[in-house]
């Protein structure tokens, strides 16, 4: 695999912070406290905020789209110079024991207040983050084929799980989600590993997050054929997938998209309340999902934004980060060329691997 790509500072910055200024003339404000690591990651180009799968945010941000201050705790200050930080903020240490964000002028509004128009301000990836983002799918795609391609049928999940975690790690990715359901699991929707062994067919499911930016992916390996009507349901999961991506247009709410989501699931066969048993997905980019699609999401679909469906029923599953533009066919960005693929719509999708 190539070396994990260094974030290329400044590309996209005068974009994101005029898309910042813009937000904020329109709210009537001057300046915001953006604290989560989503937006920090989105904002200062895919600097690593945190030291760990988790854990909060080690500085803070007081952002106008002119003239940004960064409030860091004071034993990071070094690294984060040195590695993460564009040349163009102000850097202020702040005392090991105090959260960043208190640091900061406390009247200032905050991430909370402007939450949906942040998701929207970062949703449109530009030309930077396209780069990153689809050399950060290829590799969990690839560290997926290489596993399980080794995978055998008395492996245990757990082991499968550390295989995969450690791939990751070695390139540069951060590990945020690693599922893996053998045989006897594989009805649960989100199989944390287990002690038990593979059997004769396994999913893992990856959620792998490097300069910000997360890439989420379902894979299927199975040692011997499938009976019949595991197969049929693959391909009826797949035909929901095309329907939700087909849903995805500009302007259209997550709740309007996600309502042809629910409405695909009986049109393949499947029960009608089958969308229900678990989340389908939704926008992706500097989070899992940004936000997960639900009934009651206002958030609108945008130009040149990733999505992570996931549609799903008893033993089946289907997901890849995508990008879609309007005019142009989805660009898969969790593609390994070495893994079988079937043809959905004209689409390529991800078959079993069959061992």
């Amino acid at each position: 695999m190539s070396p994990a790509p260094v974030p290329p500072h400044g590309a996209d910055r005068p974009e994101k912070r005029r898309r910042l200024r813009e937000l904020l003339d329109r709210a009537g404000h001057e300046r915001v406290l953006l604290t989560t690591g989503p937006t920090l990651a989105w904002y200062l180009d895919g600097a690593r905020v945190d030291v760990g799968a988790g854990a909060a945010p080690v500085l803070a941000v007081v952002a106008d789209g002119r003239g940004d201050v960064v409030h860091c705790a004071v034993n990071e200050v070094d690294r984060l110079l040195a590695e993460e930080l564009p040349d163009d903020v102000d850097v202020r240490p702040v005392p090991w024991a105090v959260p960043p964000a208190l640091a900061a002028a406390r009247d200032l509004p905050r991430e909370d207040d402007l939450a949906l128009e942040l998701r929207a301000a970062r949703a449109g990836l530009l030309p930077g983050e396209r780069v990153r983002y689809a050399d950060l799918g290829r590799a969990c795609a690839e560290v997926l084929t290489r596993a399980l391609h080794e995978a055998e049928p008395a492996q245990s999940e757990r082991a499968l799980a550390g295989r995969v975690g450690g791939l990751l790690l070695a390139e540069g990715i951060d590990p945020l989600v690693v599922l893996v359901a053998g045989q006897d699991r594989v009805l649960l929707r989100h199989p944390v590993p287990g002690p038990g062994p593979l059997g004769r067919r396994a999913m893992v499911v990856v959620c792998g997050r490097r300069h910000g930016l997360v890439a989420n992916l379902t894979r299927w390996v199975a040692f011997d054929d499938p009976d019949p009507a595991t197969a049929e349901a693959t391909r009826a999961v797949l035909e929901v997938e095309a329907d939700a991506l087909a849903a995805c247009r500009p302007s259209r709410t997550l709740a309007e998209v996600l309502e042809d989501v629910a409405r695909a699931y009986p049109r393949h066969g499947f029960d009608a309340q089958e969308w229900t048993r678990h989340h389908q997905g939704g926008p992706t980019g500097y989070a899992g999902r940004d936000p997960r699609a639900t009934p009651d999401a206002v958030d609108t679909v945008v130009p040149g934004q990733a999505f992570a469906w996931n549609p799903t029923a008893p033993g089946v599953k289907v997901e890849d980060t995508l990008v879609l533009a309007p005019g142009a066919d989805p660009q898969v960005l969790t593609c390994d060329p070495a893994w079988p693929t079937v043809t959905v719509r004209g689409l390529a999708r991800p078959a079993e691997l069959r061992r």
